[in-house]
């Protein structure tokens, strides 16, 4: 097999990983906000398209590169690269299957195991246990746990807090004009300052460490101040008259309106963290492809571009079923209960993005939305989703393991 047929192999792989995401995964992005009845399955495809092309292209290499090259070893492949590239391209291949699986059984699964748990079945067969890093894998898997907790905590506070002192006040119509407008400028605030820590450096070339984060900072509270400062126009005179029925309708029509930004907002950090599972790979097998699997080079532009570009096709042809999963049947989803679920998630994926940990999307939305629940009562969350759920997520690594290495073992025979 020629190098040029590997590649189309890989980037054909590649695709469908990318489409895989986008039918399954990119539901975490928008599907609290369907569900809520905050917007449609239309226009929630038009602004995935936007701000998750943008996520991916922006700040979807810090993710690439631990896919790529902290999982397993590329120097224990040395000595012949296109063993390393085959794996890899295994592991998209088995990743991919893996997803189309659940997406047909709208399980809301996640990517990132998925093409985790691939890379380490190659590895485990092509060079054993020896050649997977365990010790940096103990940090990935750590923040599995970790992550679907911060985001069911922050979530839980932030419903908490609308609750008490906007929906539960004397004048919940007047308490949201205000409320409102400090969740906007927090959006804008974090989703400027990650913007421009992964693209500022690109370029300007010597841009880095505390300048690049005083920028960010600078940048971010500009964006802030602006857009709080434009939300509290919006809003300020909005009627707060009428009964307390009235005004709690009222108020989720606003959080509704809010619940669009902070979609978008998570369809960024979606794209900056997932698209990783994708384009990893793809850019492993183009260093082994030039023979230098152990360097750390930069993951291409166009990569960046054909991974965002693969996810909101997936989403287009393919993602309503699992979105409806995620909106809906955990617990009752609402315009205020969505927001906070939504930022919450954000903020925890981009966090994560920025310091590079591969952390599952779903895994903190599914945490979010159960922290809303519990904000609620236990009793608004129904176990037997979650419990569906929960079971995906533990066969999700040894299935996708077991079948990237079956793959390698065809691969590597039709390669030779």
């Amino acid at each position: 097999m020629t190098e040029q047929v590997f590649l189309i192999l890989a980037l054909a792989a590649g695709f469908y990983m990318a489409w895989n995401i986008g039918a399954n995964d990119v539901a975490n992005a928008f599907g609290t906000s369907v569900g809520s009845g905050a917007i449609s399955f239309r226009q929630a495809l038009v602004f995935a398209a936007i701000f998750e092309f943008a996520g991916a292209f922006l700040v979807g290499s810090h993710v690439s590169d631990t896919i790529k090259g902290n999982i397993v070893q590329p120097a224990v492949f040395a000595h012949d690269p296109m063993l390393f590239a085959t794996g890899m391209l295994a592991a998209l291949m088995a990743a991919g299957i893996w997803l189309n699986i659940a997406s047909y059984l709208g399980q809301p699964v996640s990517t990132t195991h998925s093409i985790i748990g691939a890379v380490i079945g190659f590895g485990l067969v092509a060079a054993g246990p020896e050649s997977v890093q365990w010790h940096k894998m103990g940090r990935i898997a750590a923040s599995w746990f970790v992550s679907p907790v911060a985001g069911a905590l922050l979530a839980f506070l932030i419903y908490f807090a609308i609750r008490k002192y906007v929906m539960r006040s004397a004048s919940p119509a007047r308490r949201a004009s205000k409320a409102l407008p400090l969740g906007f400028a927090a959006t804008c605030f974090v989703m400027v300052f990650s913007g421009v820590v992964d693209l500022l450096p690109r370029l300007v070339g010597g841009l880095k460490g505390s300048a690049l984060h005083a920028t960010a900072v600078a940048s971010g509270v500009t964006a802030a101040l602006l857009g709080g400062w434009l939300a509290w126009l919006y809003w300020r005179n909005a009627s707060s008259a009428g009964t307390l029925d009235e005004q709690y309708e009222l108020v989720e029509r606003r959080f509704g309106r809010l619940q669009i930004v902070t979609a978008c907002y998570m369809a960024f950090a979606h794209g900056a963290n997932d698209v990783a599972n994708a384009i990893g790979p793809i850019a492993g097998i183009l260093q082994a492809l030039k023979g230098n699997i152990a360097a750390k080079t930069a993951v291409p532009s166009w990569v960046l571009f054909f991974g965002g570009l693969g996810i909101v096709i997936g989403l287009a042809t393919y993602g309503r079923k699992v979105m409806m999963a995620v909106g809906s049947k955990i617990t009752e989803v609402t315009p205020t209960r969505g927001f906070s679920a939504e930022f919450a998630t954000a903020t925890t994926v981009l966090v994560s993005s920025l310091i590079g940990l591969p952390i599952s999307t779903t895994f903190v939305l599914v945490g979010a939305v159960m922290g809303v629940g519990f904000a609620r009562g236990f009793g608004a969350i129904d176990l037997s989703v979650v419990k569906r759920i929960f079971l995906s997520w533990v066969i999700t690594i040894p299935c996708s393991a077991g079948l990237a290495a079956l793959l390698y073992v065809l691969l590597r025979w039709l390669v030779n």
